[in-house]
């Protein structure tokens, strides 16, 4: 994994958007400007995973200028929490200097641009791989968090990639998502615990209980994809704990 991921980095490509991220971001003071740069609205919404609204630049926009701190911004209404983190991560519409100007901010949005970049490239030879990496960089984060237990898993329910890994996890059905939403918590937090002896998201800290449950994850998915054959459901698996042979055609 670290060789696959460090020859993904140095690719020219990476390269020259790093370079070009680091020149030019500290000198950015509005929303405004950052929007009107595409290299680095580029980067920006590619650290968050937000990369299809790359055209959407009044939305954008809108959504960094609001920041988070007021009850009503717009970021903070969107149910992909992904908005919220972006917002709050500039701070363009919380505070007189935006978090531009400081001095590790290009090296936090770079390292979550490398890493979400890479998921990206892993999700074309295989989405689930995907998933399941993008869930070892987060929900650790979200696990140790300072929100009540409830609120993670609103978090989770609002973060679509961790809730798709959830879902098929826990195998529930296509129509969960049409249920109120205080009841898919009720329901997810119940599956947790029948399936980890806990409801609280908090235990996810220990990279065991991560492991299994991505393993869930995985099995399901290959269940689900070869017709609940036993036999091919650990072929997934096997990639997951193979992955650099994966990684070699990337």
């Amino acid at each position: 994994m670290a060789q696959q991921t460090a020859a993904f980095n140095a690719q020219p490509s990476v390269i020259r958007e790093e370079a070009y991220f680091r020149e030019k971001i500290g000198r950015i003071n509005t929303a405004e400007q950052l929007v009107d740069d595409p290299r680095l609205l580029r980067v920006s919404l590619g650290a968050f995973g937000l990369d299809a609204d790359i055209g959407n630049k009044f939305f954008i926009r809108k959504i960094l200028e609001g920041g988070t701190l007021k009850a009503d911004a717009l970021a903070n209404k969107l149910a992909n929490k992904q908005y919220q983190r972006f917002s709050a991560a500039f701070g363009f519409g919380d505070f007189a200097t935006p978090n531009t100007k400081l001095s590790d901010f290009a090296d936090r949005i770079l390292a979550s641009y490398k890493n979400q970049q890479f998921s990206v490239a892993v999700g074309k030879q295989n989405d689930d791989m995907r998933l399941a990496l993008n869930t070892e960089r987060e929900l650790p984060k979200i696990a140790a968090s300072n929100g009540s237990p409830l609120s993670k898993w609103y978090t989770i329910l609002g973060t679509p990639p961790l809730r798709a890994v959830f879902e098929r996890a826990f195998a529930l059905p296509a129509s969960f998502g049409a249920i109120d939403i205080d009841r898919q918590a009720e329901i997810m937090r119940a599956r947790s615990s029948a399936s980890f002896g806990s409801a609280d998201l908090g235990q996810f800290q220990d990279r065991g209980k991560m492991d299994r449950l991505i393993q869930q994850f995985l099995l399901q998915s290959e269940l689900e994809q070869s017709g609940a054959s036993p036999n091919g459901a650990l072929n997934i698996l096997t990639l997951f704990q193979q992955s650099p042979r994966l990684f070699q055609r990337l």
